[in-house]
């Protein structure tokens, strides 16, 4: 029985992506054993999965790219919390290692130093990446800003000017970290940013088109298999059944983002619309003043079972609760405040699966006039809901974690050869 080990950063919109392709491979008889934050341990063990917690030092490195002025500032936060969170997520998978002798290793794309260290190892080993991964690709805008494809020559020469100037900062940003994380794992630096995410023998990206740019130029190891949404078994509460209006799910980050703002525009702009609103805030649920009848502030509710009653959802541009909405074809009004947010608003507009809305430029009745014309856009939704779906999902993503260790499982496709030639067979990628 082969032995994976996963290993996660301390966000839960890492972890939860990735379970149900965990739970796919114990399926298929692999074992399983997970490294990740230790409020979720329990979880995974009543789910059958092998777990333990990661080093809690690395929780309590926090973000804090919400005071950034601008997009480059933000990215540099992000890389600097990532650098000092390498050294113990690095020696910590290199123990689990140790601990567990497995036969394949997944790890996230966020924990550098987790990265250098499987990489190190030496064995077989896939970055599961649920976010847009920061790679240059031809007919694309630089990553970070968020900017609209453009067709022609004029988007060509668009994209050709800015991208220096755009990637030239992520390299001085990210490069000269990320190098001194590889050498004190004992590997040789990388020339650029693009060399250092693409160093796995296998990327699976949870993520596809229409809502992704096309990416002609990655090479056959990054592998998009789709959204894989997923969240705790959990029951649904009973108002969510009740017959009324439809809802309209307002997410705030998992990871305190100072994002109270758009609960609050939400609370006024939304208060005697025609739609139940609830308003979601995990990280930190702040006071919104006396609530409109229509409208309730949840700290946690299962999204599932409120999306599919839902007309619209309102979220601050999280990859994972922006794909859920769309995986359930209910369209979305996006407001980024930052990290890859931009990027993920610009997707939505471009897949004409939802609005986006400036941060700066947010106002109650901006958001209540995003949310009558997202209501239109559910043809959109549903088109990137079904190349969520044609990319393959979770089973495409084991079926390339088994051709990675050589392994052909009854419900995996045979596959005689090991490495990233073989896990590419059968893609689902243009």
């Amino acid at each position: 029985m082969p032995t994976v080990l996963a290993y996660t950063s301390p966000s839960i919109g890492d972890l939860y992506p990735l379970v149900p392709l965990l739970l796919e491979l114990k399926r298929r008889g692999h074992r399983v054993e997970v490294r990740t934050r230790a409020d979720q341990v329990d979880l995974l063990l009543g789910l059958g999965l092998a777990a333990a917690p990661t080093d809690g030092r690395t929780a309590a490195i926090e973000h804090h790219d919400f005071g950034a002025r601008n997009t480059l500032e933000a990215l540099s936060a992000s890389a600097e919390v990532f650098v000092r969170r390498a050294p113990l997520d690095g020696a910590d998978l290199a123990a689990a290692i140790g601990d567990t002798n497995p036969d394949a290793v997944i790890v996230d794309l966020n924990p550098w130093g987790a990265r250098a260290a499987a990489q190190a190892w030496g064995g077989p080993w896939v970055t599961f990446c649920p976010y847009i991964p920061p790679l240059s690709s031809r007919g694309t805008p630089p990553f970070g800003p968020g900017l609209a494809p453009v067709a022609g020559p004029l988007g060509r020469s668009r994209d050709a000017l800015l991208r220096p100037l755009v990637m030239g900062q992520l390299e001085k940003r990210f490069r000269p970290g990320i190098n001194r994380v590889l050498a004190a794992n004992g590997l040789p630096g990388v020339a650029t940013v693009d060399e250092f995410f693409q160093s796995a023998p296998v990327t699976l990206v949870a993520t596809a088109e229409p809502f992704d740019y096309p990416h002609p130029d990655w090479g056959p190891q990054i592998r998009l298999i789709g959204a894989l949404p997923w969240e705790p078994p959990t029951p649904t509460p009973r108002w969510v059944e009740d017959p009324g209006d439809p809802f309209v799910l307002v997410t705030t980050s998992s990871e305190y983002q100072a994002d109270e703002s758009l609960a609050r525009a939400a609370v006024k702009g939304l208060g005697g619309e025609p739609y139940r609103v609830v308003v979601t805030m995990p990280a930190a649920a702040a006071d919104l003043g006396p609530l409109p009848p229509n409208v309730r502030v949840e700290r946690f509710v299962p999204h599932g079972p409120i999306l599919e009653r839902a007309a619209v959802a309102v979220t601050h541009g999280g990859m994972g609760a922006t794909q859920k909405a769309l995986a359930a074809g209910v369209p979305c009004v996006v407001v980024p405040f930052g990290r890859d947010q931009l990027e993920v608003a610009a997707r939505v507009v471009h897949a004409g699966a939802g609005v986006r809305v400036a941060k700066g430029k947010l106002t109650p009745e901006r958001l209540r006039e995003a949310v009558h014309r997202a209501v239109g856009m559910a043809d959109g939704a549903r088109r990137v809901a079904a190349g969520y779906q044609a990319a393959g999902g979770v089973p495409a993503g084991a079926d390339a974690v088994e051709a990675l260790l050589g392994t052909t499982s009854p419900e995996g496709q045979k596959l005689h050869n090991s490495g990233p030639e073989a896990a590419s067979e059968g893609s689902h990628r243009p």
